[in-house]
């Protein structure tokens, strides 16, 4: 079993920031890729990063320059600065991973954690 627990949002004002943990635990063998993705109101989920294990990243275009994704091991984070109102949505953790039980791959999601960005 494996299970991604998030943490880390709230509400903020526009240009604050916000720091968003995920830890990823359980039947693990390797994890290859953790992203985070969002979805707001109405919206389909859209990837805002993700990173392997080379490092190398990956943004979306509205988050490039503002958000940096880093990873430990099994963890992956999400530093959010200079937040906008239209970055508000639930965030999602995201890992594809090698199980240890079989060693098949499967792809794993948090329960997600509400970004609210507002005056």
């Amino acid at each position: 079993q494996v299970q991604l627990v998030e943490s880390g949002g709230g509400l903020v004002q526009p240009g604050e920031s916000l720091r968003l943990s995920c830890a990823a635990s359980g039947t693990i063998f390797r994890i290859n890729t953790m992203a985070w993705y969002r979805q707001a109101p109405g919206r389909q989920r859209e990837l805002v990063a993700a990173i392997p294990r080379s490092g190398s990243t990956t943004y979306a275009g509205s988050v490039k320059g503002r958000f940096t994704i880093s990873r430990d091991r099994n963890t992956v984070w999400l530093q959010m600065n200079s937040l906008k109102p239209e970055d508000t949505a639930v965030y999602y953790c995201n890992a594809a991973l090698i199980r240890s039980s079989d060693y098949n791959a499967g792809n794993y999601w948090g329960q997600g954690t509400q970004v609210t960005v507002s005056s």
